[in-house]
């Protein structure tokens, strides 16, 4: 049983640490983006440095008090906030002060950063020493480096770079008793036991905090093109993704679904953002090439379409001609998540499923859902990885409010038939709280007891981000 960071536990914490490492409780470490959750804290610390983690959990650990690690705050599932009805007052450790880039080693493609750097601070001083890191996640700007790892972040590049956890080389991680993991490793290659960090990587601060990270670098494409181009269906657009690999060679970046329905959001709800089509689309992808300086992205962008167009697999398409229009397509993409948050979902999916059955799933999930209910379903998101986004939400003109009660009811179905397709119900925003029930509903019984059991060894007391992804 834990005990809550009561104001006798917060003046014992100061007394060892002072005051000078808490934070005021301004809301952002007490809200989630959705406002789904409201949480509780009895005070949020900010370290300066792997030592004073390594001290404040130790303090923690032998008082027995719950500790919730936060990093930019942006998780969408509940990782990083703690409500009433979950537990008693928790000490939030935010990693904000931990934000430094500790060396980069181009050569190599290795950067070494803190797990505070936001991601586009790790992207800028990548570029600087004209190298890529690849992940690209909506929130980059406010998101840690840290949270990234911790949660196993996706975003539209994973297609070809992989997810946060095949961008990390080693990590730097303080475990519950105070213990420092001291594994910033450079190497491609390391057969010495266990993969300690991918232990570590996707586990949400449940067995440890990561407080730095050795990641991995990739040169830069020397020639970019990017197009949107009409699709028939998501069947075609499977296909397309079939050619546009073949004609690339493997330079497709990203292949992003997007469906009429998330451009009419953004047409309604965001004006300003540039519309490609005079007419909305039933389906569109969103393709980027990033290709050697001896080949030409518009070249083999204008060569798919033509092979498409004769398939019959698009209709039409706009292949961007500038910087400026490059920023103007993927800007469209981007802002899908901002008009669905103006619409209001009834209940939002990060699902993922086997690349040959997403165009059986899409129109099979859509008819179920509408036998329980007349909403729209906006399904968007990363086709090339198998990762969709398929939102549900009320019809024209109706708050969600007034649809939640169906909230329950239609994921269930979504993520039933997503478990019969053999799919995920959480593709790359992770567990968190939110869906720890989730976890105990569909994985299998001995990954849940594999998962106890590694928690019980490094935290035998519960205190890392207790009630997150085991509930």
């Amino acid at each position: 049983m834990l005990n809550p960071a009561n104001p006798e536990f917060i003046s014992h914490l100061t007394n060892r640490f002072g005051t000078d490492l808490l934070r005021p409780d301004t809301g952002l470490y007490l809200e989630e983006p959705r406002k789904r959750i409201m949480g509780h804290a009895g005070a949020i610390i900010a370290p300066r440095n792997t030592r004073e983690v390594s001290e404040i959990l130790k303090f923690c650990n032998e008082r027995q008090v719950g500790v919730i690690p936060f990093g930019g705050g942006t998780g969408l599932v509940g990782g990083q906030i703690m409500s009433a009805d979950q537990g008693p007052l928790p000490l939030i450790l935010s990693m904000e002060r931990m934000n430094q880039l500790r060396n980069i080693f181009p050569s190599e493609n290795v950067l070494i950063a803190e797990a505070g750097m936001t991601l586009s601070a790790v992207q800028d001083a990548a570029e600087q020493a004209d190298r890529l890191f690849p992940l690209s996640l909506a929130s980059e700007g406010t998101c840690q480096i840290g949270g990234n790892l911790a949660t196993n972040a996706g975003g539209v590049n994973v297609l070809r770079y992989g997810n946060t956890r095949d961008l990390c080389l080693g990590v730097e991680a303080v475990l519950a008793d105070g213990t420092i993991l001291n594994n910033l490793s450079r190497l491609s290659k390391d057969n010495t036991g266990y993969d300690l960090k991918n232990l570590l990587i996707g586990a949400e601060g449940t067995l440890g905090i990561i407080t730095a990270a050795s990641l991995r670098l990739s040169p830069r494409p020397a020639r970019v093109g990017t197009a949107i181009l009409v699709v028939r269906d998501p069947t075609a657009a499977l296909e397309l993704l079939g050619r546009a690999r073949d004609i690339s060679g493997g330079g497709v970046s990203a292949f992003e679904l997007i469906s009429g329905t998330g451009m009419g959001f953004v047409r309604d709800t965001l004006p300003d953002i540039h519309q490609p089509f005079s007419d909305l689309p039933d389906w569109s992808v969103l393709v980027e090439l990033g290709l050697p300086q001896a080949l030409n992205p518009e070249t083999l962008l204008e060569e798919l379409f033509v092979a498409g167009a004769e398939a019959g697999l698009v209709s039409d398409g706009v292949i961007a001609q500038s910087l400026g229009q490059r920023a103007q397509l993927w800007s469209l993409r981007e802002h899908i998540p901002a008009a669905n948050k103006k619409v209001g979902a009834i209940v939002s999916h990060d699902i993922s499923l086997p690349l040959s059955s997403l165009a059986d799933f899409i129109p099979q999930g859509m008819a179920k859902i509408a036998e329980i209910a007349p909403v729209r379903v906006n399904c968007f998101g990363h086709l090339g990885d198998g990762n969709l986004h398929y939102n549900v939400f009320p019809p024209a003109g109706e708050p969600c409010d007034s649809w939640a009660h169906m909230k329950e009811k239609i994921e269930r179905l979504v993520h039933d038939l997503v478990h019969e397709y053999g799919g995920s119900f959480s593709a790359e925003h992770g567990v968190g709280r939110m869906k720890a029930g989730e976890l105990n509903r569909y994985a299998d019984p001995a990954k849940r007891l594999m998962m106890q059991q590694i928690k019980l060894a490094l935290d035998p007391r519960g205190i890392m981000n207790p009630g997150a992804v085991l509930a």
